[in-house]
């Protein structure tokens, strides 16, 4: 009787550690799979990339992640969320990664794991067309300045004003519309934000809005973003190998193109992070 029971606990044991290993191994990717759903955070006040139309998500990213879930094999869905709650979010596990996008940064590498890059997230600035006043991005020193909140390109506009002889005065969004917004009363001079994110808004509505060329920050990029553990790396890495396909075939330039109105070479490896 003692050796069956010792042979049923051994039996019992090994069960729990078959059950354990098993969870174990069920890291994001798996779990992507089982339940055949990436669900992705974003902000869909964004265009080029997320926004709505008469209600309905538009932009890069549907478009995007909709080529992206075909050669994964999962469908998509996007939770719609204010920025600031995006990143949050994504700590919290309510969704499987961020795709904002994010600027790449170093600060942001230390907590993140990022994709490989998708679009050029150089900063530069937008103004009301009719405004002579603002010819070069130096010309804001004293004005009011807009930008988004919690964004990179608000740190990198922070790091631009100090070079200038009068630092303007900074506002900060929620909502990049309600920039645009502004800018167009005249209650700001000009906002500051990717020249991807920019140059889509004055080709919509260019009676309004204009560039200001050359952009004034350093050459970075956009990418999408997971949690940094061990769980999220397959996942990482089975989107980075469809986005790598996308990129060699051809569909990703379709997509710059159809969104951004030109291609962008973006680094097919891990780009060295200079800011």
């Amino acid at each position: 009787m003692k050796i069956l029971a010792g042979w049923k606990r051994s039996l019992l044991m090994l069960a729990l550690c078959a059950a354990s290993v098993g969870a174990h191994a069920e890291d994001q990717l798996a779990k992507v799979k089982k339940a055949g759903e990436l669900v992705v955070g974003t902000e869909m006040q964004f265009a080029p990339f997320d926004f709505l139309d008469n209600g309905q998500q538009a932009g890069f990213n549907k478009d995007l992640f909709a080529e992206i879930g075909k050669e994964m094999g999962v469908k998509v869905r996007f939770i719609d969320l204010p920025w600031p709650s995006v990143l949050p979010g994504l700590d919290a596990g309510k969704f499987d990664m961020v795709g904002g996008p994010l600027t790449m940064t170093k600060a942001r590498a230390d907590r993140y794991a990022f994709t490989l890059p998708i679009a050029d997230a150089t900063d530069a600035l937008l103004k009301r067309a009719n405004d002579p006043a603002i010819k070069t991005s130096a010309d804001i020193a004293g004005k009011t300045v807009g930008a988004g909140k919690s964004s990179a390109q608000l740190d990198q506009l922070k790091t631009y004003i100090t070079t200038l002889p009068k630092a303007p005065e900074i506002r900060e969004y929620v909502d990049n519309n309600q920039a645009y917004a502004d800018l167009a009363a005249g209650r700001i001079s000009a906002v500051a934000n990717s020249l991807t994110n920019i140059a889509y808004v004055a080709k919509q509505r260019p009676e309004q809005f204009a560039v200001v060329q050359p952009a004034f920050g350093s050459k970075v990029y956009f990418a999408y973003c997971l949690r940094k553990d061990a769980d999220s790396k397959p996942l990482l890495d089975a989107f980075n190998d469809a986005l790598v396909k996308l990129n060699k075939d051809g569909r990703l330039a379709t997509l710059q193109k159809k969104w951004f109105g030109t291609a962008m070479d973006v680094p097919t490896t891990e780009p060295t992070l200079n800011y």
